[in-house]
């Protein structure tokens, strides 16, 4: 099922440690910053923090200026996006100004926590149960598909963050890094201990924003099952758009495929008729340049936007079958092969066959398409 693209905003001190809470915490922004966090709500559909952040905050969660907030209502949009938290129990404090500022209100909860919540709240808020356990990818899920979100920026708290990280359902981690030091062994840390994704992230930019640094990451170490991660996404993405350098063609379609390591090291990446040779296929052409002793396919992720051939006039050997030579057990696509040119092509079918696994991702299909619109 789609999911909202999930941001993860925080500010950490030079020693590791979270926004200092209570009364007299200590702020690790800087003005400047606080404004380009203002500029990130006012361009997402949700903001979401923890229970716990606003019970130690009490947060109001707005989009401060009147500018950002005619912009949103100019474009359609509520004037303030929608605010969210999480809790197990449902104890809620219906004093807090979470409750009491911006536009609406979501609750999700355990089926216990719900009725306590509810209780609580009356109609400040709409609660949500998600079961006897909070399960982070079902919340996810009804916020793309029954709230229509479709960016989620998430403010905390470090249990928050840490739980969607060790779920590979992060998209984004924006973190600035502020010149201090805190030095409390009791100050909260960004993130807990635990199991986390394997692989570095990837830093997608840097910039300095007074006296702090903003650095942008995303994950990059493909999923394991049959669940797609938020590296999953990002590889699958980055093939859709390979597949706009593909020369333009009318007997065949235009994709891009990335083969990525089990630790998020990209191996290679290719796209249809790349270079010189007017028939190869994007699968191919990545697989190429790749050494076919390479120990790292075994454990590897081929992205594709269109799924895999299964049959072939131009060459003898498929992709679907070039895969699974070269070792390769998981796949990722967006888009199932059409009869265009191949009458009940499936590729899927073949690799399954052979022992791969594939995972579609259908809300990629679109950018997937798009370089293909002239052949429909």
């Amino acid at each position: 099922m789609p999911l909202p693209y999930v941001l993860l905003s925080a500010a950490v001190s030079l020693d590791g440690y979270l926004d200092d809470t209570g009364p007299e915490r200590l702020l690790l922004s800087s003005p400047a910053d606080f404004d380009r966090v203002d500029a990130v709500r006012a361009s997402v559909d949700a903001i979401l923090v923890g229970a716990g952040t606003i019970r130690a905050d009490n947060p109001r969660l707005l989009v401060n200026s009147a500018e950002r907030r005619a912009a949103r209502t100019a474009a359609g949009e509520p004037e303030y996006p929608l605010k969210v938290t999480v809790t197990a129990t449902g104890d809620l404090d219906p004093a807090a100004h979470f409750w009491h500022t911006g536009g609406e209100k979501l609750v999700y909860t355990t089926d216990r926590g719900a009725e306590r919540a509810a209780r609580l709240l009356g109609r400040t808020a709409d609660v949500v149960p998600l079961g006897p356990a909070l399960d982070w990818r079902a919340l996810l899920e009804h916020l793309h598909d029954v709230r229509g979100v479709g960016r989620l920026m998430v403010e905390g708290g470090g249990t928050v963050h840490t739980q969607l990280l060790q779920q590979e359902l992060a998209d984004e981690l924006q973190l600035v890094l502020a010149p201090l030091f805190v030095g409390d062994p009791a100050a909260p840390r960004l993130f807990g201990p635990g199991a986390y994704q394997p692989g570095r992230l990837r830093l997608l930019d840097t910039g300095r924003i007074e006296d702090v640094v903003l650095m942008r990451y995303v994950p990059t170490a493909p999923g394991t099952g049959p669940l797609p991660t938020a590296a999953d996404r990002h590889w699958l993405r980055t093939a859709c758009e390979l597949a706009a350098q593909c020369p333009p063609s009318e007997t065949a379609f235009s994709v891009g495929a990335v083969v990525v390591a089990a630790d998020g090291t990209e191996l290679a990446r290719g796209y249809s008729r790349e270079g010189a040779d007017p028939v190869v296929h994007a699968e191919e052409a990545a697989l190429a340049k790749t050494g076919p002793a390479d120990p790292r396919l075994a454990g590897a992720t081929v992205y594709s936007s269109l799924e895999p051939c299964a049959r072939r006039a131009s060459r003898p050997a498929p992709c679907a079958e070039l895969i699974l030579r070269a070792g390769v057990r998981r796949v990722v696509t967006a888009w199932r092969e059409p009869d265009t040119f191949v009458h009940a092509a499936d590729g899927t079918g073949v690799l399954v066959a052979g022992g791969a696994r594939v995972v579609v991702l259908p809300e990629l299909e679109e950018l997937a398409k798009a370089p293909n619109t002239h052949l429909s």
